[in-house]
């Protein structure tokens, strides 16, 4: 008997290793299982007071990026749910969270709808999975949970219906979270050290309640919870989320917070251009912030000291990848890149003194050259600089001598990149379009 409790019990630690880790670091949002249906409810004026809390309530909506996770890309239905994500495990497919009573949170109240944001609770009890950041969210306002739910009353009703939980046994066992949560979950409100001043605590709130950019940045440990170097880079859905603190030379140390601001406001600055996943946050989110927000933003994370590593010495010139690589750019990258690696500012990213593609870890770059990019489609750019795929015309061994030969040029110093990694990656790419964003986002921003 006791080894059969010993298995139990490795069953159920094994079971909160495997979907903690997973799910945090592909974010895959919350189920919600309400079922109940009800008449729509009648249209009646509203007070000044309540035009104010649902504009400061979708600012909150904003500045959280929830549009992001609960729409299906395609669909031009924002908050409805749909999105499915295939997983090793099974499937999980983002939950409706429009008006509508019978498939969205219609028919929920203000206290259910509080203990799902900011305590990972459903409405009928059930534990969320932590890639709903429930764990940042915890550190939101009364306030601003009370303007968000004021918002969400008013996004219109989109019938539906979701199955999220397609996760196979024993991973859809919600109450394997109550352990995550004891290890890794606290709901204790965020509190600025003493002498901080108003406009760092804000940034504070923003970085690690609003934005939780910790869910992307942050690396996490083997149960799947945020470790001790935030925003030190992390694994998102086959990206790499890079560091975010003021490291000269991992992070953004190099960037004046001015720069910072640019890159989050237009997605693009002197140096790099918002890609990926973080394109999308760029342009669903980031972007609509107001200037005083996007400064504290940067303050805040100009305060974050970060990794200290060496880089590794250059890969010679006279080394024949590096030969191969630079008559590859010369035909494939120089006319965006230019011959100087420099770039063109706020649209193709400059390579030289560039830390991200310096970084350890290249399956951003890899992914990029493969499949192309799109950068963040914001107002002050609203097309977005496009990068077009060369997955057909470059082999795995083409694209790695050209990485190489770009990351160890002008002053850079990095690792090479293999063929067989390419061809890792090459294997393994997915593909997922950005998600339409509310018409209302685009005014009536709220401080």
């Amino acid at each position: 008997m006791n080894k059969t409790v010993l298995f139990g019990g490795s069953v159920i630690a094994v079971g909160i290793i495997v979907v903690g880790s997973f799910l945090v670091h592909d974010r895959i949002v919350n189920p919600n299982d309400s079922q109940q249906s009800a008449e729509a409810p009648v249209a009646t004026p509203l007070s000044a007071e309540a035009k104010t809390s649902i504009d400061k309530g979708r600012y909150v909506a904003i500045a959280g990026d929830c549009v992001a996770c609960h729409t299906a890309p395609g669909s031009g239905n924002p908050f409805a749910g749909g999105y499915a994500l295939q997983t090793p495990f099974g499937s999980i497919v983002a939950s409706n969270i429009t008006s509508d009573r019978d498939t969205g949170i219609g028919d929920w109240t203000e206290a259910q709808f509080d203990r799902a944001v900011r305590r990972g609770v459903g409405r009928s009890g059930e534990h969320l999975y932590p890639a709903m950041p429930y764990t940042s969210y915890a550190k939101m306002t009364d306030d601003d949970l009370h303007n968000l739910w004021a918002y969400m009353k008013t996004v219109p009703a989109v019938n539906n219906p979701v199955d999220s939980n397609q996760l196979p046994f024993p991973f859809n066992i919600r109450l394997l979270m109550i352990g995550w949560n004891l290890l890794f979950f606290s709901d204790h409100p965020i509190s600025p050290p003493s002498g901080s001043s108003a406009q760092w605590a804000r940034g504070q709130y923003l970085v690690e309640g609003l934005e939780h950019c910790a869910s992307c940045h942050t690396p996490k440990n083997a149960f799947g919870g945020d470790s001790s170097r935030a925003l030190q880079g992390a694994w998102l859905q086959g990206w790499y989320a890079p560091e975010i603190t003021n490291s000269k030379t991992s992070g953004i140390g190099d960037w004046s917070e001015q720069q910072i601001v640019d890159y989050l406001q237009t997605g693009g600055n002197h140096m790099a251009m918002a890609s990926g996943p973080m394109a999308e946050a760029v342009t669903n989110s980031t972007q609509h912030l107001t200037q005083d927000d996007l400064a504290s933003i940067a303050v805040y994370l100009k305060s974050i000291k970060g990794s200290v590593a060496a880089k590794p010495a250059a890969v010679p010139v006279v080394d024949p990848v590096m030969a191969q690589g630079k008559r590859v750019f010369a035909g494939q990258c120089e006319a965006c890149h230019a011959s100087a690696g420099t770039g063109i500012p706020s649209m193709v990213p400059r390579f030289a003194g560039n830390n991200a593609i310096q970084a350890p870890n290249t399956e951003n770059l890899v992914r990029t050259v493969l499949q192309g990019g799109q950068g963040a489609m914001t107002q002050s750019n609203p097309t977005g600089a496009a990068m077009p795929s060369f997955a057909w015309n470059l082999t795995d061994e083409q694209i790695a001598s050209v990485l190489t030969y770009i990351r160890n040029d002008w002053g850079n110093s990095a690792a090479p990149v293999s063929a067989d990694t390419v061809a890792k990656t090459r294997a393994s790419m997915t593909f997922r379009n950005t998600g339409p964003v509310p018409d209302d986002w685009q005014k009536n921003k709220a401080q």
